[in-house]
């Protein structure tokens, strides 16, 4: 098995696990990673997933340019003629939380695997490339798109058109990850972060994700009437009132979800 899944008190643990080829990924893997992505959408005992990479040299560097073959399907059958994307970020579009808990290199196709999670932290010998540009390509799995809604149009476009890496400390600075942690302390740091959002409310955890996700989508007007019909869709939840009474007895909350 190339990903590990260990799941603990509502945190699954994922991590890409072929640290000889720096967490690249081959046919293997990202079968595993969509089987993966689905188990967490549908397991009620995961709140929150943290992805890493195995070693310490590696987050993923994308895909394995040595194991991975041109397709020969028409790009027309690889759009239409499949029931799901085989993209790497393919099935990650869903309500729970995601922190990418970077260590060491986040290259290209890792990279956007990294833009496609909800929280970033790195460790501090991080490095991040899309470096598609150099090679007569373009960032193919959200790169282009996720990049700057994270840190902003000119800093994106000097990474997208330079192909360039950056180091974590630079990588803090345009705000593509929220600390950099000496790589000791990633794992602790990022569980710790896990820890919090899985002793809160799962449905209100859910909502809020998806609230900002399709709002920054929208126009600010309907994106806040989108707020208020979420929040009244919460408002008689059972964790809700749970919330209220924990708060009022002096007690952390039981929170179920429902």
């Amino acid at each position: 098995m190339s990903v590990q899944v260990s799941v603990d008190n509502y945190i699954a643990t994922v991590v890409l696990d072929r640290p000889a080829a720096m967490n690249s990924v081959d046919q293997e893997m990202r079968q595993e990673l969509h089987q993966t992505w689905e188990r967490i959408r549908s397991d009620e005992d995961i709140r929150v997933a943290i992805i890493t990479g195995a070693g310490e040299k590696a987050f993923c560097t994308g895909s394995d340019l040595k194991k991975t073959m041109p397709t020969q399907e028409t790009f027309a059958q690889q759009i239409y003629a499949k029931s799901s994307s085989s993209a790497l970020t393919a099935g990650l579009d869903f309500d729970k939380a995601l922190i990418a808990a970077i260590n060491g290199y986040a290259i290209g196709g890792g990279m956007e695997l990294a833009l496609a999670c909800d929280i970033r932290i790195a460790s501090d010998n991080a490095q991040f490339a899309l470096s598609e540009v150099k090679i007569g390509s373009v960032p193919g799995t959200g790169g282009t798109q996720r990049l700057p809604r994270a840190v902003g149009l000119s800093d994106a476009m000097l990474m997208l058109l330079t192909g360039d890496r950056i180091d974590a400390q630079e990588a803090y600075r345009i705000g593509l990850v929220s600390r950099v942690v000496p790589a000791a302390q990633l794992m602790p740091a990022a569980l710790e972060i896990a820890a919090k959002i899985a002793a809160n409310a799962p449905l209100s955890v859910r909502a809020i994700k998806r609230l900002v996700r399709q709002g920054m989508d929208m126009p600010l007007a309907h994106a806040i009437d989108v707020e208020r019909y979420a929040l009244g869709l919460l408002y008689n939840t059972e964790d809700r009132i749970e919330g209220r009474k924990a708060f009022a007895e002096k007690r952390k909350p039981n929170y179920k979800g429902k």
